[in-house]
């Protein structure tokens, strides 16, 4: 397989290739964990913290997807009377403000995990290093980042061109 041929699969689909196995995995360890409660009478926290974390890292991921497909939460009544110039300006301008904030967000979190490696914290239940799930934060923006740059430069190449702007692609129908 060629190497174009995989980086645009997980162009296409690299936030899908992540979300199904930690949904599955949510699903699996909360399903064991209420047989176990139920059944056995036993519990563990470990069950508990991997569907935590996670969960975490499904909803940065999320975000990332929803970059991608513009399926934000967003207020369309004012884009839908806008021609389409100015709504592709506003659509750069949201761009803009969210590749600042994506930006600040990876400085910040780094440090968390710096001083989570540096001290060598672990998780209560799993006993394994705070710095892999703490890095959800950082490898969440990242991937927004590059969701980001990739919209950016889809919305400024639309605005040259003077095609219609690209309304996104609805998530749920």
């Amino acid at each position: 397989m060629k190497l174009k041929t995989i980086l645009r699969a997980i162009d296409e689909n690299g936030e899908r290739y992540l979300l199904l196995p930690l949904y599955t995995l949510i699903v699996s360890t909360i399903f064991i964990e209420v047989v176990r409660r139920s059944v056995l009478s036993y519990s563990s926290v470990w069950t508990e913290e991997i569907a935590r974390y996670a969960f975490i890292y499904i909803a940065y991921i999320g975000a990332s997807a929803a970059i991608k497909e513009r399926a934000h939460i967003r207020i369309d009544v004012i884009l839908n009377v806008l021609p389409n110039r100015m709504k592709l300006i506003l659509y750069i301008f949201g761009d803009i403000a969210t590749l600042i904030l994506a930006v600040v967000s990876i400085y910040m979190s780094m440090e968390s995990v710096l001083v989570s490696l540096h001290f060598d914290s672990v998780t209560h239940g799993l006993r394994v290093s705070q710095a892999w799930f703490l890095a959800a934060v950082p490898i969440g923006f990242s991937m927004m980042l590059v969701r980001i740059l990739q919209s950016l430069w889809r919305d400024w190449s639309d605005l040259r061109a003077n095609r219609p702007a690209f309304e996104g692609n609805a998530l749920f129908e």
